[in-house]
């Protein structure tokens, strides 16, 4: 039955992913903590981990069919992500769960009214 969950909370996030180029950071990891009680640190590494095979591929796909994609660009986002994924990933160990927990929220507290409040 939980492997049941799973995959429909992958569902949502991927439906989720596809309409607004989110997902695990501001959708994944809160269901993780707060719905299948993850620490913080178990929740970021799950996410990214869930991320490597998928990574928004057939999404990707219906966008760069569209013409919204441009390749370089993204290329070269994929590489500053993965080496500085290992400088975050090494960096997040060094914070406590609650610290880390709290640094999750402020970052997505800041975004969300920048983007409510910006241009």
């Amino acid at each position: 039955m939980i492997n049941i969950l799973y995959l429909l909370v992958g569902g949502l996030v991927g439906v989720s992913g596809g309409i607004l180029g989110l997902g695990g950071g501001t959708i994944l990891i809160p269901i993780l903590v707060y719905a299948f009680n993850m620490s913080q640190h178990q929740a970021q590494g799950t996410s990214l981990a869930a991320m490597i095979p998928p990574i928004g591929l057939l999404a990707a796909i219906k966008y760069y069919q569209a013409g919204h994609v441009n390749i370089k660009i993204a290329a070269l986002i994929a590489v500053g992500f993965f080496i500085g994924g290992y400088f975050g990933g090494g960096i997040a160990q060094q914070v406590s769960d609650p610290l880390l927990k709290k640094y999750f929220g402020l970052f997505l507290s800041a975004v969300g009214m920048y983007m409510f409040f910006g241009k």
